[in-house]
Formats: C-alpha cells, structure tokens, sequence
C-alpha cells in the first residue's frame, strides 16, 4: 500500500516537471515570437522623402503676383530674395553677397556670382532691376509693391552690383529687399502679369516646379542649388495640394492626406478633434495695443499712465475675447524680434500697485473715483476710450478694460465710432485714449510708437535722439543697447498699452519628424531636417 502511494506521488511529481518545462517551452518561444515581430516592425519602418501641404484658394504660383499665404510661404522654397529674415528677425545674405547705407538715401547691392536660375541661366544684376521695374510698373497688384515705394532710382553698376536710390531716408530699409526675385530672361518679351508662364515660374531657390496639374503641384529638390546644403536635405518631392476651403484642407488632414498645415483657427479642435496630432504656436503679425494720450491733462502723468497698464490683466482678455489663442504682449517687438529678448511676457497685473501709483502721484480717492487739482483745476480719472463700431471683438475688448479699470476706480466711457471717424481720431489724435493695432511688420522700425507724430503724442528728448540714431547703426551690439534703453524708457513712460498677437498654428502628423520651427516670415527653416516615417 505504502508503495502504491509512492508510485503515485512521483508520477504526480514528474507529470508537474513536464508540465512546467513545457509551459516554459512554449513561453520562452512566445516572447522570442514577440521580440521577432517587434524587431520585424523596426526593420519595415519606411523613411519617406517627400511631405504633401495643402494650399487653399490657390491663386499664382508666381510669389509676386500671389496673395496666398499659402503660397508665399512655400515659394520661399523656390523663389529667394536679396535679404532673408532668420528665425530671430535678423537679416541675413540670400542673393546678395553684402550690402552697403551709402548715405541717408543710396545702397549699393553686391550680388553673389555663380548662382544659375533653374533653367541654367545665370543670375545677374539685371534680374533685380527686372524684378522691382515689374512692382514699380502699376501693370498689376502685389503685396511688394510697398517693398520699393521708395526707390526712385536703380542703377545696374555692374552685372552684379546695383545702386538703389530712395526718395527719402527709411529706417531699416533693408528689411524691403525681401521680396523674391525673378527672372528677366525667362519673361523676355512676355506680358509678367498675363503670361502662360506663370504656370511654371523658374527660381533659383533649393526646389523647383516639376509638375503642374490641375489640383496639384509636384516641387523637386534643386541638386544644382548653389548653397550647399541642399545636400543634406531628405525631402527630395513637396506635393501642394489645392483645397478650396479650410474645411476641405482639415478633412484631408483627418484622412492623412496631407501632413502639415498653418491655420489661424481659433476652435480647430471642434475641426480635427484632440488626438493624432502634433501642434506648434507662433506669434502672428496681428498687433493690437493701447494709445494713451500724452497731451491729455489727466494721462500726460506717467503714474497715471502706468496705473492703468498695471490695472489690466491681459491673460483675463485673452482668455475671454479669444479663447487664449491669443499671445499676451508686452512691447511691440515681442514677436521674437533680437532686439527684444524676453522669454516670458510679465504684464505686470497688479490692482494694488495702480492705486499705489496714483496715491502717491497725488490722486485722492473718494466714492470710488480718483480726484486731484492740475492748473488750479479739480480732474477726476474719467476718460474716453475710442472703438470702432463695427469690429465685435474689440468692443468686447474695450468692455473687459472698462471693468477692470471700475475695479481701481478709473472710470471709462467707450465711445463706439464709425471707421470714417475712427481714422479721423487715429489722423487728429484728439482722444484720451484709443484701441488700435497694426499688421506688423519683420522690420524693428519703431518710428511708428516714438517718432514725430505718434499715436500717443509722446516727447522725450533721449528717446528722439535714440531714434535719429538708430538709421545711422550698424553695429547690432550698438544697435541692441540703443533698443535696451529705449524699452526701458517705454517702461518707465508707458505710452502705450501691449496687449496681444494673434496665434498662428502648425499642425502636422506624429510620422512627419525634424526640428519643425517657424515664424511669420517663414515656417520652413528647417526643412532640412524633415522626413516622414511610415
């Protein structure tokens, strides 16, 4: 009996240790099974060499007669300039070998020598002098024309040197020799605004038009560009597909048929949901400020002016108005310019240090309103804040500043005017204070917030020096410290009240990969890099 049991527990006992090496048989071969598939699935990811980008309301590949961002953003790929800007606003060479300020009205361009159109041709003097002929011509609407308003004279001295003369000294007029440049011969003999061959303009930039359909444009990379470092780009084919709404081009997003695209949306996610993409935030060109003015008897006192920038919270504005898909500002520059070096916006919020200002300023506080004797007459801190009627947003905006300024006891009477009589406002500079904005500009000219008639009426005898100065500059170091000191000084005096840039926003899929960086002037700077995974 004894011995049946034993029998029956080694059995017991052996069929346990078969059982366990086949469960670790079968397991061990399992995870192998999930490290090959695994190692399978890193091996047959694909690099892709090309990106596809929707362009809506397609109008001219031609960058001159184009008013498509769209366009102009891609064409900078194709079609290059005098002067680029860089991702800091800086200038920086293109075609252009170097520039020279001859005196307050003449530059002399030297051109870089070597660089062939894309139909081999090479690129000289004359192709410049074409191109700013064609925006002087009056022949045809273009967003450059504005670029060379001023020029009244170009002399080709060379086949690679011009001289350009204006009718008047333009502060940072470098910042105009931007726009792109085409070719003469390419156009000889041709209507520029009427001909065929704006179908298939020729550049001289790292990608060329190889393909010309219907809804679609085919770019290849350039081999023969003459910056070398074309050689290290991977996306050899940029596919333009034409949309002719938004929505269209965010369905084909959805769908994945197109990998990146720019919108100025304020809800996208109500368009593409929250998930399966990548998104990136950069400053737009839409400014919109505050323009106190000096002259006025209660705000020609910088506490009082001060008091008021402290007592408006920006981010509450944003946040409200716009949904934060706004940037708060603080200074006209800070849309990245390298003049103005500030990581983080500090509005500076604080209701207790605007009461503060004034109380120190002399200012007496009684039944929630600020009184104080000027001239040997009694103020009280009631002003006028001009809006023009019809733009809905800014009225919300004037609305939100006149409770926050309730809350300190500055009482606001919003005066809603007609577009007629706001530009008599803005002309006169008869108000106390008014809501405005800009379309900005790359160029850091500031003459627009400190120069003879400003919006604020603002005089200070450094800051008209600093001014009269900064043309004469060409130092950027020197050039940064005279900036330094005019911000500080705008601190100080506070004329004017930043509030906000628009937002710009890049969505692209999680399989487009690359350091993906962009500005206003441009959101392909590092192209370079990219390359899709599949």
């Amino acid at each position: 009996m004894r011995n049946n049991i034993l029998k029956y527990i080694f059995v017991v006992i052996v069929i346990g240790i078969l059982g366990l090496a086949i469960y670790y048989f079968y397991s061990n071969q399992n995870k192998e099974e999930e490290n090959v598939i695994e190692d399978t699935q890193e091996v047959s990811t694909t690099v892709l060499t090309d990106v596809r980008l929707a362009i809506i309301d397609f109008d001219s590949i031609n960058p001159i007669l184009s008013k498509n961002q769209d366009i102009q953003d891609v064409t900078r790929l194709v079609y290059e300039p005098l002067l680029k800007v860089e991702k800091d606003y800086s200038l920086s060479l293109c075609l252009a070998k170097e520039w020279t300020k001859v005196d307050a009205t003449t530059y002399l361009i030297t051109l870089k020598q070597g660089i062939k159109w894309h139909n081999g041709f090479d690129f000289t003097a004359q192709d410049v002098k074409f191109t700013i002929d064609q925006l002087k011509s009056g022949n045809f609407s273009s967003i450059y024309t504005a670029n060379v308003d001023n020029i009244i004279n170009l002399d080709i001295v060379d086949n690679y040197t011009i001289r350009l003369e204006l009718d008047r000294e333009v502060p940072f007029f470098e910042y105009n020799l931007t726009f792109p440049i085409m070719s003469n011969d390419y156009y000889l003999e041709e209507d520029f605004a009427g001909s065929s061959k704006n179908n298939n303009p020729i550049g001289t930039g790292k990608y060329k038009i190889s393909a010309v359909e219907d809804s679609v444009i085919t770019l290849r990379k350039n081999n023969d560009w003459w910056n070398k470092e074309n050689e290290d780009v991977k996306i050899d084919e940029i596919t333009l597909k034409k949309y002719n709404s938004m929505g269209e081009a965010y369905n084909a997003f959805k769908l994945g048929n197109i990998d990146i695209l720019t919108t100025q949306t304020l809800n996208i996610e109500d368009y593409i949901g929250t998930v399966g993409y990548k998104t990136q935030d950069f400053k737009g060109r839409n400014y919109d400020y505050l323009a106190l003015n000096c002259n006025n008897a209660i705000l020609s006192d910088a506490n009082v002016r001060n008091a008021i920038s402290y007592a408006i919270d920006k981010y509450n504005i944003v946040s409200e108005v716009y949904n934060n898909r706004f940037f708060v500002s603080d200074f006209p520059l800070d849309y990245g310019s390298y003049l103005y070096n500030v990581e983080k916006v500090d509005t500076g919020y604080n209701q207790e240090k605007s009461k503060e200002l004034l109380t120190n300023a002399g200012w007496q506080f009684n039944n929630n309103l600020w009184s104080k004797r000027i001239d040997n007459k009694t103020y009280t801190t009631k002003l006028n804040l001009i809006v023009q009627s019809g733009n809905d947003n800014r009225i919300r905006i004037a609305e939100n500043i006149k409770r926050q300024l309730e809350q300190i006891g500055i009482i606001i009477n919003i005066v809603k005017v007609s577009d007629s009589q706001y530009n008599k406002y803005l002309e006169n500079k008869n108000y106390d204070m008014i809501l405005t904005g800009i379309v900005r500009g790359y160029s850091p000219n500031l003459a627009k917030y400190f120069g003879d008639g400003n919006l604020a009426n603002f005089k200070n005898e450094e800051v008209s020096s600093i001014m009269n100065d900064i043309p004469n500059i060409t130092d950027n170091k020197k050039l940064k410290e005279r900036y330094d000191r005019l911000i500080e000084i705008y601190d100080t005096e506070q004329p004017y009240i930043s509030l906000y840039f628009n937002k710009n926003t890049i969505i692209y899929t999680p399989n487009l990969m690359g350091n993906i960086e962009a500005n206003i002037y441009n959101i392909y700077y590092n192209i370079g890099s990219w390359y899709r995974e599949y």
